[in-house]
């Protein structure tokens, strides 16, 4: 078995998630757990952030139900208006930064995210990838080589393939994979404890 984490870098409910991810993950080493980008703001929602007027209301419900914070670079972005949120730039990112580090990639997710939702950085900027290869101690140049790199933007494609393989309509939704056995063990937020029982029941109705 192993956990699937169908998240996007640019969804707010996702950064809250990040800290139930963590303590999961840490609970259940046993688990390794595979990170899917979602395709949140593609297509025609590649707009100016302004244009979704429900983004402060729903930041306010994300940090009061999980204690997300969200920084004064973020919070400039949402004065100003004019942000347009890239879910394939994101995409290509976490494929590049998995593919410096696969076992950590549920931890530079986040690191992804809190670049965006504490510093207010943009995921479209190539050097948001250096700053957060170098904070995780990666090679930066090789992170923003694969960030740039023709392949990458095929692999954050087959990531929103996969994550509508796996019948994910939203985001964070985290599932247990084992076989062709798909459960559904968060889906936008829950508690590590949640996970833990959801976790439990699958173990024992399978044995």
């Amino acid at each position: 078995m192993r956990l699937v984490y169908v998240f996007d870098a640019y969804c707010g409910w996702s950064h809250g998630f990040s800290g139930t991810l963590r303590e999961a993950a840490s609970r259940h080493p046993e688990l390794p757990v595979e990170v899917v980008s979602g395709g949140l703001f593609t297509g025609p929602r590649r707009v100016p952030i302004r244009e979704f007027g429900y983004v402060q209301g729903a930041n306010a419900k994300i940090a009061e139900l999980t204690g997300a914070e969200f920084g004064e670079g973020y919070e400039r972005l949402i004065a100003d208006g004019s942000f347009v949120m890239d879910s394939e730039a994101a995409a290509r990112g976490v494929a590049a930064l998995r593919q410096a580090a696969p076992d950590r990639a549920a931890e530079l997710a986040a690191s992804l995210q809190d670049a965006f939702y504490l510093d207010g950085l943009s995921l479209s900027d190539p050097a948001t990838y250096r700053t957060v290869a170098q904070a995780a101690g990666l090679d930066a140049d090789a992170v923003v080589a694969a960030f740039e790199a023709p392949g990458t933007r095929a692999a954050a494609e087959a990531d929103f393939r996969r994550g509508a393989a796996l019948g994910v309509t939203g985001f964070p939704t985290l599932l247990a994979v084992d076989g062709d056995s798909i459960a559904v063990l968060a889906h936008g937020h829950a508690t590590a404890d949640e996970i833990d029982r959801r976790l439990t029941t699958l173990t024992t109705t399978t044995r």
